[in-house]
């Protein structure tokens, strides 16, 4: 190729000097655009890192102070527990002691009450063989003379024999009154005035005043024997009661510490499941912001490395740049101001080193550049083959650059992005459960309340009807009171007037028909008698009368007491109840959202990980991929624009030639 030729091809292109220092000088803008664009990203983080932090400190600082409320709760409970199961065992161990009580009271007033009935009833017989015999005797010393003997009897025996042999009374009878006579005179006789049995005055009146003297005595002992029976039935009434009142409220209050001691379990499991889910977060928390502080330091110190890394090589370009400038000004000249070299050797050199930078990294889109930059040298030899070919390598560098750009844009966009949805989840997860366990625990136990309001309801209903049944069943007593004690005491009255005019009658003296003075004393023995039976009827009466109504007025009291109570613990499990549904209602609320919020992060992880996650070939594979690819076809734009090596061993041939 002459000469000529050659220097007016390049008569006009960059001095290869100039292109160096060129070429510098676009490097150490782009350094520094890659600095500010890295400040600012760095500036970014540091922000997220330092709002992270603050969110993870507080979350921790709560879940701290939650953690403590609730272990002070449980250790509350567990006290409560311990001191109520301490009391359930006292109680159950008064009950038994009154219970047992109450038995061997029970078994005692059992004895009592059947050896009264034993006692009243020989006691009532004997009283009753007296007044017969003392009416007969007296008959019969009137006038009768069935039993003349008895004047000639010298005792008590003597007396109930001859009574026995005129069928006055039966051998029976006249048996047990000696047993009584004996037993009196075995006691003390001067107790009751009565005389000995076997020594009394031989007159009409004796054995009438000695039986009659056995008869106050058996009645005095039947209302000594009634009156302890009475006073051994107090006795135990009270007992019985104040051992009855006892197990009572002591069963009451036992219930009570039964239901304080599951309610205490309840709040105890509670806490626990509060506590297990509150430190489940904390711990997350505390090992999040480790995790935190750890990136955070490792992205600053990485930072501050590619800082301190791109500072170093802005000061070793400038350098390289001023030493090209001052010192290749004269050598420039003598090389390249009177000869350039023809490119075609280079340009076939260019298309060979894309072909093999596209067989060895596998691109396609390299293999169609080099088909391209081969039709261009072939088809294009009257044009500028160079500059077009340089344009086409230069296009493709940067398409690749901004292809790695965007993808490393989007790998950190996918990482910061990941990053803090999956705290967004997390967070969320842990606030759903705390959430939930509180809303099934406050779900649970306003069921339990709900429940007791029931059967305390239902106890109330029972409770009333009780009470209307008792005050029907008192009405019935008072009526039946109210109407048979006005009989009672006209028959009373009655029998006394009886008994009245018939003594008055017989006391009389010179009767002109003393013949039925016999009939007249039987009638009066008779009178004693059923006055007895009706005082002794009217007293039990007024006395049963009594008894009931103090019966009833203490169990309308007591049902008065047991109602309000019941009446208040409705009331205000009822409002804890109400109160429970709306914190229910609330939670629900609450969850619904968190689980929005839930399913919002997982749907966007989800499409995070369908953007950011490369099926075929991973981020750091394309990259380095697409660094290879850059990097040689940067060497090939280096051979076209570095020309000074290629043109001056072509000079040299060119000169020899010459």
């Amino acid at each position: 190729m002459p000469l000529l030729y050659v220097a007016g091809t390049f008569a006009n292109e960059v001095n290869p000097i100039e292109k160096v220092v060129q070429m510098m000088s676009d490097l150490e803008q782009k350094i520094i655009g890659e600095g500010k664009t890295a400040q600012k990203t760095y500036d970014e983080f540091a922000e997220w890192c330092e709002d992270r932090s603050k969110d993870l400190q507080f979350e921790i600082k709560t879940g701290k102070a939650n953690k403590a409320e609730l272990e002070a709760t449980i250790s509350k409970e567990t006290a409560t527990s311990d001191a109520l199961t301490a009391k359930i065992e006292d109680l159950s161990a008064d009950i038994a002691a009154d219970e047992a009580e109450l038995k061997e009271a029970t078994g005692v007033r059992e004895k009592e009450a059947a050896d009264f009935a034993a006692e009243q009833k020989e006691l009532s017989e004997v009283i009753d063989m007296l007044q017969r015999a003392i009416s007969i005797l007296e008959k019969e010393m009137a006038g009768g003379a069935s039993m003349m003997q008895l004047k000639s009897a010298t005792s008590l025996a003597q007396a109930f024999d001859i009574m026995v042999k005129a069928s006055a009374i039966s051998s029976a009878d006249a048996k047990m009154l000696s047993s009584f006579v004996q037993t009196t005179n075995d006691d003390s006789d001067s107790d009751t005035g009565a005389p000995a049995a076997e020594v009394y005055e031989n007159h009409s009146g004796g054995v009438v005043d000695t039986l009659n003297g056995l008869l106050g005595k058996a009645e005095a002992q039947l209302d000594t024997a009634t009156k302890a029976e009475t006073t051994a039935k107090n006795n135990y009434d009270l007992k019985k009661q104040s051992l009855t009142d006892s197990m009572k409220y002591s069963n009451k209050d036992m219930a009570a510490a039964k239901k304080g001691l599951a309610e205490s379990g309840e709040n105890k499991a509670a806490a626990d499941g509060d506590l297990a889910v509150t430190t489940k977060a904390l711990n997350e928390d505390v090992s999040a912001l480790n995790d935190l502080h750890q990136d955070c330091m490792t992205k600053a110190e990485d930072f501050e490395a590619e800082t301190t890394s791109r500072g170093e090589e802005l000061k070793a370009l400038a350098t390289a740049k001023k030493a090209v400038k001052d010192n290749t000004a004269g050598a420039a000249d003598q090389s390249y101001s009177f000869l350039q070299l023809s490119s075609d050797s280079k340009n076939v050199e260019i298309v060979r080193m894309v072909k093999d930078l596209a067989r060895k990294q596998h691109a396609p889109e390299l293999a169609q550049l080099a088909s391209r930059l081969s039709s261009a040298i072939r088809l294009n030899h009257g044009d500028d083959v160079f500059a077009k070919i340089k344009g086409m390598i230069s296009d493709m560098v940067a398409k690749l650059e901004q292809e790695q750009a965007e993808a490393a844009e989007l790998k950190q966009w996918c990482d910061k992005e990941i990053a803090e949805s999956t705290a967004k989840r997390d967070e969320a997860s842990a606030l759903f459960d705390k959430l939930s366990t509180k809303f099934n625990s406050a779900t649970a136990k306003s069921k339990q309340l709900k429940e007791q309001v029931a059967t305390l309801q239902k106890e109330i209903a029972e409770l009333a009807q009780t009470q209307a049944d008792m005050d029907r069943i008192r009405a019935d007593e008072k009526a039946t009171y109210d109407a048979n004690k006005p009989e009672m005491e006209q028959g009373l009255k009655g029998i006394k007037l009886a008994l009245k005019i018939l003594n008055d009658y017989y006391a009389k003296e010179g009767k002109s028909h003393s013949s039925a003075d016999g009939a007249g004393s039987g009638i009066i023995g008779l009178l004693e008698v059923i006055e007895s039976d009706f005082t002794k009827g009217l007293t039990e009466m007024i006395a049963s009368e009594q008894t009931a109504a103090a019966t009833y007025d203490r169990e309308t009291k007591e049902n008065a007491v047991e109602k309000t109570a019941k009446s208040q613990d409705v009331k205000y499990k009822s409002k804890e109840a109400a109160s429970l549904d709306k914190k229910a209602a609330e939670l629900s609320t609450d969850i619904e959202g968190v689980k929005s919020e839930l399913d919002a992060v997982n749907e966007y992880l989800a499409s995070l990980d369908k953007k950011c996650t490369y099926k075929v070939e991973s981020y750091a594979e394309r990259k380095a991929r697409r660094a290879a690819e850059i990097a040689g076809l940067k060497e090939a734009l280096d051979i076209l624009e570095n020309e000074t090596a290629f043109v001056q061993t072509s000079l040299r041939g060119v000169r020899r030639h010459a």
